[in-house]
């Protein structure tokens, strides 16, 4: 591990060189994909070259060892534990910051919410989770772009589909994908029973056209009046868009645009981003065939996380994390619970196979 880690300060420094040069500069995609390049293994680095220091400072103190002075001894001592200390530390995070990193981390994301089991509850907590995303987004200056919403009657949403985009919004909502519960007590009910409805979430990567191969010739366009809110051009053009991919069966709606145009442009871009994911979902149910993982893309129709409004506290099942400040992780304080996922799959994927760096 530690000749990769030499390999990669190696890059580094030759990609501070090329960065600052002028030739370089002027060509400016380029210049882009190197910056990018030098920023993802910055920190592997930075934790490396602290590495260094670290040891360093601890062979030193050994030679303090043979001091005559028991002072300065015990001073060496005290130092050399320390250092050891640290330098256990710095190996377990140089541990994760080795890790193979998911090529989706980076992208934006298309996120599907639908109400389930519940009725008129379920669609209300449909939209609690929307507004709870949104205000992730808004915490994190990510922009948040409605793509298709069904309402429902009731308030909330029958189904709702928007992206999210922002540098790294993948690489913390891709946990979100499966069934949520909620356990409250519905406006509607006069008798004061705990209802418990569903939700369910879908967060795919946006993709590129180069990531999925889609021909056109499976595609199938019906155009209809848009319905629900959306302004004056509400019912009176054709505007809204509904895709059907014929060898899978998929259908995409889009109306949140004017334009038909741009309608249709997000129908592919929902579209494509599927396609992608049941690509990946294969290739997850092999990989899982070999090594069953605590966190993974997973089946969409476990539960993974309760929402109970009587007790104030959300439980995520997967990891048996609970938390009783249910008000501040509805309104979108939602990173203690994306760092505890995070921090269970790297230990995860450390325990699955990674190198023994002693």
């Amino acid at each position: 591990m530690f000749e990769r880690l030499a390999d990669i300060e190696k890059k580094y420094i030759d990609l501070s060189d090329k960065i600052n040069d002028p030739d370089v500069i002027a060509d400016n995609e380029n210049w882009r994909k190197l910056m990018k390049e030098h920023s993802d293994i910055a920190p592997i680095v930075e934790k490396y070259r602290e590495y260094k220091a670290v040891s360093s400072d601890v062979e030193e103190a050994k030679e303090m060892l043979n001091d005559s002075d028991e002072e300065m001894k015990a001073l060496a001592k005290e130092e050399i534990a320390e250092g050891n200390a640290r330098i256990e530390a710095l190996k377990e995070e140089l541990k994760i910051l080795m890790l193979p990193g998911d090529p989706n981390d980076e992208k934006n994301v298309i996120v599907e919410i639908r109400g389930g089991a519940g009725g008129d509850e379920a669609n209300i907590f449909a939209g609690d989770l929307f507004r709870m995303y949104s205000r992730y987004a808004e915490r994190n200056h990510w922009k948040t772009e409605l793509m298709n919403a069904n309402e429902s009657d009731a308030g909330g949403y029958r189904e709702i589909t928007f992206m999210i985009n922002g540098r790294g919004a993948y690489s913390r909502l891709k946990y979100e994908s499966g069934v949520h519960r909620v356990q409250r007590i519905p406006s509607t009910e006069s008798g004061g029973r705990i209802h418990t409805s569903t939700a369910t979430v879908a967060v795919l990567p946006e993709v590129e056209a180069v990531d999925v191969k889609l021909d056109m010739n499976d595609c199938k366009f019906d155009v209809f009046r848009a319905s629900g809110n959306g302004g004056q051009c509400v019912n009176t053009t054709d505007s809204a868009v509904r895709l059907t991919h014929i060898p899978t069966g998929i259908v995409i709606s889009c109306q949140d645009e004017k334009s038909q145009l741009k309608n249709k442009d997000k129908a592919l871009k929902v579209l494509m981003s599927k396609l992608y994911d049941l690509e990946q979902e294969k290739q997850h149910a092999e990989i899982s065939a070999e090594r069953k993982s605590q966190i993974g893309r997973g089946n969409r129709n476990e539960r993974i996380r309760t929402y109970n409004y009587p007790q104030g506290r959300v439980t995520d099942h997967r990891i048996g994390l609970t938390l009783h400040r249910l008000d501040s992780i509805i309104d979108g304080d939602l990173d203690e619970v994306m760092d505890a996922l995070i921090t269970t799959e790297q230990a995860e994927k450390l325990k699955a196979g990674s190198e023994d760096i002693n």
